[in-house]
């Protein structure tokens, strides 16, 4: 009867002493280019490893999130509009879209075209009709007869005319502005940019 517990305990030993027993290999790139695996670290070598452990700095401050798209107000879509032509980046534009109803080449077409628009120098965003108080601030939400979130009526007043006016320098060589007209719709609580034809 002891045997098999002590065979047991063999054979538990056996397996464990291996595994412990075994080292780390090392990935190194060798001072030829050629890759050379060991059990010493590279540096001993004189190797370059070729997965370094990198250590966080966690005295680096953390990076900020990134921008949310959803423009909640009039105030906040025209700001994104700015922010997408500061960084000349023609997704971030293409976020503040609404793109349903677009086939696939009418979409294409379109962010090729956002692509060449972004190269253009911003002059201004305007927003005719805008119900932006004289002094300056953000409109006063109107509440929403709905209690649903993504009801069809805005919980804000929307410009008369729900449209966005970038004036941007013309690409024909004369200098004079040209005005791109986006429509604004109303989606799922956020305003969005609506090509118009």
């Amino acid at each position: 009867m002891l045997r098999s517990p002590a065979l047991l305990c063999l054979v538990v030993l056996a397996w464990t002493v291996p595994a412990c027993a075994q080292t780390e290999i090392h990935r190194c790139i060798g001072a030829n280019g050629s890759a050379v695996f060991t059990d010493q670290p590279c540096a001993a070598l004189q190797a370059t490893p070729v997965n370094p452990v990198v250590v966080p700095d966690r005295s680096a401050p953390l990076a900020a999130p990134p921008p949310v798209l959803c423009a909640a107000s009039l105030g906040q879509l025209r700001k994104n509009v700015i922010d997408a032509f500061a960084s000349r980046d023609a997704n971030r534009m293409a976020g503040l879209m609404l793109w349903d109803g677009y086939g696939r080449g009418a979409a294409i077409a379109d962010i090729r075209s956002l692509g060449d628009l972004m190269k253009q120098p911003l002059l201004d965003v305007d927003i005719p009709g805008d119900p932006v108080p004289a002094d300056g601030g953000e409109p006063v939400p109107v509440m929403s007869s709905s209690s649903d979130p993504f009801a069809a009526a805005p919980a804000f007043p929307l410009p008369a005319n729900n449209q966005l006016v970038l004036h941007i320098t013309g690409n024909d060589g004369s200098g004079n502005p040209r005005e791109i007209r986006f429509g604004i719709a109303h989606q799922a609580g956020c305003l969005w940019l609506r090509n118009v034809d």
